[in-house]
């Protein structure tokens, strides 16, 4: 099936809904809201890199599909006090940009920094519908052409805009087949014991699960009152959210990953996160040496100081794990995963410090997490937004939001990607990254797997991390002797 027969199909179906289910719809949902208050205003950017220049003329076309799709072809509207989605006709000159350009750029990377970048200083026109796309026939290092889409985050999540564009392409190796997307099997350990040590595990299960959700939510509320994370050279102040951001990527291997995953029994997500923990030990320390006398007390053998207060902000999708061709239907009546902002946080601490074993990173970052799937704080966190967003306003809860959140460090998410090469409207896709601007954080880190890569994707606030490229540097750094360490001590297994 074609790329537009599945959205036409999409769209038709959602166009048979009732009149009173369609009405409830345009009503914007209580996240859509909050992402429109003014102290949290965010956006998604998606930048996808292509082995080939661009012919605008196909895409172009390819893209009129989303014409008729319920949330491209809406405009917003707040008049009588409730923001709602009305429909419009879409005048695609108004959403698809083709700039033309000169043909010898002498420094590509920095032009389309650069271009991209100025992006986030203007934004989208509420009159029209919240979405563009930028083709530039710009070659760079990585990539013949590119195209650059800004979407406003009230229209969906990272999970549900991904799967929407995902749905717009086909497998290169065929052009007939949707892209696949790996999916977990939860294991059931406790199917081999008898019934009483299932019930007893059972029970323990529950004590755990409310004693981890309680202290998760005391935490929520000590962060939102007093709690706030140690001032550091990546923090971002209070009014981060309005600075123009610097988007950056870099590739690495994902079978480097899966090595590291393999070997010590993890997932995916636990080994980029102890990655990360690595990556940005290794990067504060070298911006604390830089300003030695702003350190005080120091960590033993390292720049930085005792007793850091580091979290990181994670997005959690709350949709049951599905295919494609499932959140390709998301607008459909009686779809089981619904369209939307379906995303929780959670608070993750990060222990920065130069550890002499490069595992422990990763043996950190596991138990942090395999704690955090024992607890419901992203459903505590999804229910009390939407319940406080009903209760004082779209306004207020952003301020809430907006505090909470700029009391931690940074933002973090992770999506999984296709797990073979796709193409764009016949356009082979060598890159995507993803990025988010808008809330209160001067570093935004997002992890995007693709085919047998893996995408580091940074939004960072150029007055804050003037350097972003060494952050690059010492994460791609960092993964490569976390690999090597497995390797050395013979823990390496072949990568399925």
């Amino acid at each position: 099936m074609e790329p537009e027969a599945t959205m036409e199909a999409t769209c038709s179906t959602h166009e048979e809904s009732s009149t009173k289910e369609d009405h409830h719809r345009l009503i914007l949902s209580p996240a859509s809201r909050l992402f429109h208050s003014p102290r949290f205003n965010c956006y998604i950017v998606i930048i996808m890199g292509f082995k080939t220049r661009i012919d605008s003329n196909i895409v172009k076309n390819g893209l009129k599909v989303l014409h008729n799709h319920p949330r491209f072809s809406c405009r917003l509207d707040d008049r009588g006090g409730k923001k709602r989605w009305i429909q419009v006709s879409v005048n695609q000159e108004d959403h698809v940009f083709v700039p033309t350009l000169n043909s010898k750029i002498e420094h590509p990377e920095e032009f389309v920094e650069n271009y991209i970048s100025n992006l986030t200083a203007s934004p989208l026109d509420l009159s029209k519908p919240l979405w563009e796309v930028h083709l530039l026939n710009v070659k760079t290092s990585n990539a013949e052409g590119l195209a650059v889409i800004r979407m406003h985050h009230s229209m969906g999540d990272g999970a549900s805009l991904m799967s929407l564009l995902l749905a717009c392409t086909r497998k290169t190796s065929d052009p007939n087949a949707l892209p696949s997307v790996p999916t977990q099997k939860r294991a059931d350990s406790s199917s081999d014991l008898g019934w009483f040590w299932r019930f007893i595990l059972a029970i323990w299960y529950g004590i755990t699960l409310i004693a981890n959700t309680l202290v998760d939510i005391m935490l929520f509320i000590a962060t939102l009152l007093f709690l706030n994370d140690t001032e550091t050279p990546i923090k971002g102040s209070s009014d981060v959210h309005l600075t123009t951001k610097r988007f950056l990527h870099r590739t690495v291997s994902m079978n480097h990953i899966k090595q590291v995953k393999n070997a010590m029994g993890t997932t995916v997500n636990d080994v980029v996160l102890g990655v990360t923990q690595a990556g940005l030990s290794c990067y504060l320390n070298r911006r604390y040496g830089q300003n030695v006398k702003d350190v005080g007390t120091k960590q033993e053998g390292s720049n930085l100081p005792k007793n850091m207060h580091v979290r990181a902000n994670i997005l959690v999708n709350l949709r049951p794990t599905v295919g494609i061709q499932d959140l390709a239907d998301m607008m459909a009546k009686k779809s089981k995963v619904r369209w939307g902002n379906c995303i929780g946080y959670i608070l993750i601490p990060f222990t920065i410090a130069l550890q002499d074993d490069p595992l422990d990173y990763v043996r950190g970052a596991k138990a942090v997490i395999d704690r955090k799937k024992h607890s419901l704080e992203a459903f505590f966190t999804y229910l009390t937004a939407n319940l406080l967003i009903k209760i004082i306003g779209a306004k207020a809860a952003g301020v809430l939001a907006h505090r909470i959140i700029s009391h931690s460090t940074f933002s973090f998410s992770n999506l999984v990607g296709p797990q073979e090469e796709i193409s764009f409207y016949g356009h082979q896709i060598t890159f995507m990254s993803p990025h988010v601007y808008g809330h209160p954080h001067a570093l935004h880190m997002h992890w995007q797997s693709y085919a047998d890569e893996m995408t580091v994707c940074l939004t960072v606030d150029p007055n804050v991390i003037p350097d972003p490229e060494k952050l690059l540097d010492d994460l791609e750094e960092s993964l490569k002797l976390i690999s090597h360490a497995v390797m050395e001590r013979g823990l390496a297994v072949d990568v399925v």
